[in-house]
């Protein structure tokens, strides 16, 4: 009697694929913060992403917005830079950011009401911005790159 033996095939352990941290948000009021958190994430070879004050759109409007958006993005070309215009409660300053060419805004309102905006943004190829992490506000602060440059820091290469 010939006996046989087959070899059991084990499965290769395949790490899990590894998703890239979001880039660190940083709250801007201006141009020059944008300018501070751009400079700090060159120095640092770091993304960043900038955000608005709360309820920008409302106050400031997704035009000055967007303008300070293209600004950075043309003056720091090697810097991984993301964007997102903050909405606070009110849908229609949402609704007027993606008329406005926002890709990429955050909104507080109810869930019926997000998820008629988060269908609209998809169809503008925009989205929401749900990251709940805690950002970095230059508000008031008198060396802003530097602060910028101590939390940006922070995140792991």
């Amino acid at each position: 009697m010939v006996r046989r033996t087959t070899k059991r095939r084990t499965a290769s352990a395949r790490p899990a694929p590894v998703r890239p941290k979001p880039a660190e948000a940083v709250i801007v009021h201006s141009l020059d913060h944008a300018r501070a958190a751009c400079a700090a994430a060159r120095a640092l070879g770091v993304p960043v992403c900038l955000r608005s004050a709360p309820g920008a759109a409302g106050y400031a409007g997704p035009a000055w917005f967007r303008e300070l958006a293209v600004a950075v993005a043309e003056e720091f070309p090697d810097v991984a830079l993301s964007t997102s215009l903050d909405c606070g409660a009110a849908p229609g300053d949402a609704l007027a950011a993606l008329r406005a060419g926002i890709r990429t805004i955050r909104l507080r309102a109810p869930k019926a009401v997000r998820d008629k905006i988060v269908t609209i943004a998809a169809r503008c190829g925009a989205r929401l911005d749900d990251d709940r992490r805690k950002a970095l506000d230059l508000d008031g602060l008198a060396e802003p790159e530097a602060a910028c440059r101590a939390w940006l820091s922070r995140r792991p290469r």
